[in-house]
């Protein structure tokens, strides 16, 4: 046995886990570890400018690639309630990252010593676990469940909160015989997988529900397979997004009041049995529950027992991964296939073909102030197939979800179910990290963008290339719209005349002095025809710099976007497509 102190045997279990990136920033209570990682030197770390964005790198980092786990440290007191938002995020949309925070002696706990909180407490609600380890004895252990824990079952966040004295106590430890703990999940079983099979071959008009369990599990390619044997459409969730590539024969379009497609709700209207695989029924998906389930049989797959009837009853349910319950329903179609068992289902999938032509959005705008749409038009051009979308709320999400296109899995990466305004920037520096190689592109509107606009200089020092677009329309766009129904526009207005930028017109704060002061490049467009030059621009200086590049876009100052309260009851605030060159960036092109 090797006698060392807790935090070197911390350090030695992150990197045997496979954790070998943390972003954060060091303080005197969480130094001790921070020694440890200079020792051992198999951790990398990225300084963040504020800990809650830290937090916020680590779940772009998770999300960015299957089997990652972004590590956020920090220091005692508000370090570890910085964190907090990101636990929530990341529990939200079943994402393992952990925190790891300094503390007060253990004889200070109750004491109101300086920054001493009970963080287990607070971060208790928002993460599947969250501990102080009060002996050094039990460090290796809690780091130990804490790994089996985020992997195990639903994925999800863990907090290990260590006091400087535990971090600084001298133990027992063998690294060279440590082991991960074995990780079971719930897998369908083939007798479920035969159920499924007979309620999908009695209906007439079937689709599946792709939810972002299909990504967690990294099953997407078995969903497309399902799919294709079975000749089912497939409507991917926002969090699902990329699971099947958009411009797959059997992709039916997003379903939901905001971030969806026209077709996508009426195909959902017009199916008759839904099969859910790792999606949460969110209410932005279904909207008004009496008019999503009407007259539809449902089954629902999820790895969570409790998930199960949460939202709606299903008829029919299995507990399992999402990528095990995939392998057993191939398998016993491929079966029934060979028998001539499987129902023809070409006639429907044409039907929701069909529909890929109808109703579309117009993008191509040539107002000045630009119209959003255009922007996004513009941006299906400019960065094909291969680039790796982030972003998290906000219209300019909503927008970007119903008129961009995305190809691969893990190419829409979106903070889902919390939506916390300043999530994007640092979300992009920790999706950046993971895939350094990769044309990463973040969206955000003004707002997202000021929350945490520090982390810029984060970007520029550790040379984190990326481009953000930045779509201003100096307002807080998405509240605007919803106070319509209150008859006011109050306190939702971001502009002013800034007296250092007159340049600016009038939208208050210049995003591109405060980039460039941040040590990053950036780029302004007043006008559409200029997008697509911008964004050749940024392309080239990202290469060039290897910092994050802003490209501002000024925008109109209002636009109402397609949203509703029910799936059939979408309201549309501007003209459809009537023609291709509408909408020239569409999936399918208008008759």
């Amino acid at each position: 046995m090797v006698r060392m102190r807790a935090v070197d045997a911390a350090v030695l279990i992150l990197e045997k886990e496979g954790a070998t990136q943390a972003f954060g920033l060091p303080g005197a209570a969480i130094n001790p570890f921070y020694s440890a990682m200079k020792a051992h030197g198999g951790v990398r770390h990225v300084l963040a400018r504020h800990v809650e964005a830290a937090s916020h790198m680590a779940e772009g980092y998770t999300r960015a690639r299957a089997g990652n786990i972004g590590v956020c440290v920090g220091t005692s007191g508000p370090a570890g309630t910085d964190m907090v938002t990101g636990l929530y995020s990341a529990s939200a949309d079943s994402i393992p990252i952990l925190c790891i925070t300094g503390q007060a002696p253990v004889a200070k706990l109750h004491k109101e010593d300086f920054q001493a909180v009970d963080i287990a407490a607070i971060a208790g609600p928002v993460a599947k676990w969250a501990v102080t380890v009060l002996e050094a004895a039990q460090v290796p252990g809690a780091f130990a469940k804490a790994f089996w824990l985020m992997r195990e079952g639903r994925p999800g966040p863990v907090l290990i909160d260590l006091p400087i004295d535990v971090q600084l106590a001298e133990i027992e430890f063998d690294i060279d015989t440590y082991e991960p703990l074995p990780v079971q999940r719930p897998a369908a079983t083939r007798a479920q997988a035969e159920k499924v099979l007979a309620i999908l071959n009695a209906a007439e008009r079937p689709l599946i529900v792709a939810g972002g369990g299909i990504i967690n599990a990294d099953a997407s390619e078995l969903l497309v397979e399902f799919a294709e044997l079975t000749g089912i459409p497939v409507v991917p969730t926002l969090m699902g997004w990329g699971a099947i590539p958009d411009d797959h024969r059997l992709h039916a379009g997003m379903v939901g009041l905001q971030t969806s497609h026209r077709y996508g709700n009426a195909s959902l209207l017009a199916s008759d049995f839904v099969l859910g695989i790792g999606n949460r029924w969110a209410n932005r998906h279904t909207g008004g529950l009496e008019t999503y389930t009407r007259g539809r049989t449902f089954v629902h797959i999820d790895i969570e027992p409790t998930q199960i009837g949460r939202v709606l009853a299903p008829d029919y349910s299995i507990v399992s991964d999402a990528g095990a319950a995939l392998r057993v329903l191939i398998e016993v179609a491929e079966e029934q296939a060979a028998q001539g068992k499987l129902t023809d289902r070409r006639e429907w999938a044409e039907q929701v073909l069909a529909r890929k032509q109808q109703g579309l959005r117009k993008t191509h705008f040539a107002n000045v102030p630009i119209k959003p749409q255009r922007v996004y038009e513009e941006m299906n051009r400019a960065f094909g197939r291969d680039v790796r979308y982030v972003s998290t709320i906000g219209l300019s999400q909503i927008q970007a979800a119903q008129l961009l296109h995305v190809y691969r899995p893990r190419h829409w990466i979106n903070a889902g179910q919390a939506g916390p305004l300043g999530w994007t920037l640092p979300a992009a520096l920790g999706v950046a990290t993971a895939d350094p190689d990769a044309t990463v592109v973040a969206l955000s509107g003004d707002y997202d963008f000021q929350f945490l606009i520090e982390e810029l200089a984060v970007g520029a020092q550790f040379h984190i290339p990326y481009i953000h677009v930045v779509v201003n329309n100096s307002y807080l766009g998405l509240i605007r719209q919803a106070q319509r129904q209150f008859d006011m526009d109050y306190y939702v207005q971001l502009d002013f005349d800034n007296i250092n930028s007159p340049e600016v017109g009038g939208y208050g704060v210049d995003h591109l002095k405060v980039a460039e002061g941040l040590g990053c490049k950036a780029i302004r467009v007043f006008e559409p025809d200029q997008l697509a030059q911008a964004f050749e621009d940024a392309k080239k200086l990202l290469t060039e710099y290897r910092v994050p590049v802003v490209v501002e876009v000024i925008l109109e100052r209002i636009t109402n976007v397609s949203m509703g309260q029910e799936i059939d009851n979408i309201n549309e605030f501007e003209e459809l497509a009537e023609t291709p060159e509408d909408a020239p960036t569409a999936i399918a092109l208008v008759d």
